[in-house]
């Protein structure tokens, strides 16, 4: 399924080896290229090769990728947002070609390293369980360990002063009440060097 805007290229994800699967899925792509256009055949190589984890989730999930080009940089961005829960995987490399195969790696990997949390049942809504039950071998996260836990008071104030706030601290990310929404945001730094906003929806 692509999204409105986008030209649809008539070959259906089955005839790109989309599994047939419990679940029958077919994620719906959202494509964005920054300073770049996304070419027919860009577009058609990325969707077959996320058609490989398509059988994890269930119907009506969307995928949302960004290419992305800075200089010699190609970068490849992909966020599935299925139910509310979301799983993201940013590669760069000088070819997006190669982006692609390495970001559809990074998801594998994420994915097959939590199966046993993503297969359980509570996470029905958003994935399909019996999916999941990959025989390979590999090494998984079977607990998560909190190494430290850290209270402190949330002051409101604006982005521009959120962003200061965490360039001095030497921080990567930063918690605040946003004193226009009065909502919890976070404000981090971004590879590229540029800075993201996070804002709650409920």
């Amino acid at each position: 399924m692509f999204d409105e805007g986008f030209p649809e290229t008539g070959v259906p994800l089955a005839a790109w080896g989309c599994e047939k699967l419990k679940g029958d899925v077919k994620m719906k792509y959202i494509v964005n290229g920054k300073n770049t256009e996304v070419s027919e055949a860009l577009r058609q190589q990325a969707i077959k090769k996320l058609s490989k984890i398509e059988k994890f989730f269930k119907p009506e999930t969307e995928c949302h990728l960004t290419f992305t080009v800075e200089n010699y940089r190609h970068i490849l961005e992909v966020t599935i947002v299925s139910k509310g829960m979301f799983i993201r995987a940013e590669e760069t490399t000088d070819d997006m070609y190669a982006s692609v195969d390495a970001v559809i790696d990074k998801l594998e990997r994420q994915i097959r390293k939590n199966k046993t949390k993503l297969g359980k049942r509570i996470h029905q809504e958003s994935v399909v369980p019996d999916n999941f039950l990959i025989e390979e071998p590999i090494e998984e996260e079977k607990s998560y360990k909190i190494m430290k836990s850290k209270k402190f008071a949330i002051k409101p104030m604006d982005v521009e002063e959120a962003i200061l706030q965490m360039n001095l601290l030497g921080h990567s990310f930063f918690v605040f009440s946003n004193a226009e929404t009065e909502e919890v945001n976070v404000v981090y730094k971004r590879k590229d060097g540029h800075y993201g906003l996070i804002e709650p929806e409920f």
